[in-house]
């Protein structure tokens, strides 16, 4: 499909008024996809206003940002009229600190975190390096998945001594380390190591339809929220469920940040990114429905058509 030229000169104007412009699926306060929900939180941990447009809205657009830019994936971020890459590359420039320099903003010092290693995790880095060379880097994202490898040092790196063993964090990744414990735990396949922070957020819980079902027939108070479009609205719904459209998210966002979420979709992955967005915005107890409607219609209520 080639990009007609009122399209072309559509992105193109919507690039050259915004300084940062995220096209994505879905929108900031509801990404549809994790890619799209990764590069929103590391966004928001970094600027107060950006501009997102939602592709999933737009075929033509959809297709035709993919044209303009000669990438073909979403989300796509624009800095200042250039492009500038997708998730991953996003990620790594956040890693290292250069997107902060992209998106022009100042560059602050990022002082070493203190971490806590035990001497069961010291001896077990000791077994596993190969060389002196061989320096342990941590990596912590935005939603406290943890890395560790061994490698050399790179341009950026925060370092941090523990226990005897040199440890290098990209700039990111070392914000997020402060009070960080790394221990290692034996088990039956040779065990591996666990690594705690007490900056790491609640978790989206998994509910299976059942439990779901179960808590809406004690009355239990939560909120439950349907991701899904509205043309699969017209298909299947479960009765209470509130439609997480820009009226939906209003409701939702006015919420204290105590009370219970419940999000679905069709199968489980949409409402996911959904969940981990809401969790990421300070609410304390999120949880996404294993399998969505689908799986309650197989579970709990067969008179809800599957599709």
């Amino acid at each position: 499909m080639s990009l007609s030229e009122p399209m072309r000169s559509r992105i193109a104007t919507i690039i050259r008024e915004n300084d940062v412009v995220l096209f994505m699926k879905g929108s900031r306060s509801m990404p549809q996809c994790g890619f799209s929900a990764t590069v929103v939180n590391i966004l928001d941990e970094l600027l107060p206003e950006y501009r997102t447009v939602n592709v999933l809205a737009d075929p033509e657009l959809r297709d035709g940002i993919k044209e303009f830019s000669s990438w073909p994936t979403i989300p796509q971020l624009y800095v200042r009229g250039e492009f500038v890459g997708g998730c991953d590359i996003v990620k790594e420039l956040h890693a290292t600190g250069e997107l902060v320099k992209t998106l022009g903003l100042a560059q602050e010092e990022v002082p070493a975190p203190s971490i806590r290693v035990t001497q069961a995790a010291v001896a077990a880095f000791e077994a596993a390096r190969e060389s002196d060379a061989d320096l342990v880097h941590i990596e912590i994202d935005p939603s406290y998945k943890y890395g560790l490898y061994f490698g050399p040092r790179e341009s950026g790196d925060v370092e941090v001594q523990a226990g005897g063993v040199v440890f290098l964090l990209d700039p990111a990744s070392a914000r997020r380390a402060e009070g960080l414990s790394i221990d290692f735990v034996e088990g039956p396949s040779g065990g591996g190591f666990k690594l705690e922070s007490p900056n790491e957020p609640a978790k989206v819980k998994e509910l299976t339809p059942a439990a779901l079902k179960e808590m809406m027939d004690r009355g239990e108070a939560l909120e439950l929220f349907d991701v899904r479009t509205d043309q699969e609205r017209t298909i299947a719904r479960i009765e209470g469920a509130r439609h997480l459209d820009a009226e939906g998210q209003q409701y939702l966002e006015r919420l204290d940040k105590s009370t219970r979420l419940v999000f679905h979709c069709h199968h489980g992955g949409r409402s996911r990114a959904a969940a981990e967005h809401y969790l990421a915005k300070g609410f304390r107890l999120v949880y996404n429905v294993e399998g969505g409607i689908d799986a309650w219609s197989l579970t709990v209520d067969a008179s809800v058509r599957r599709y």
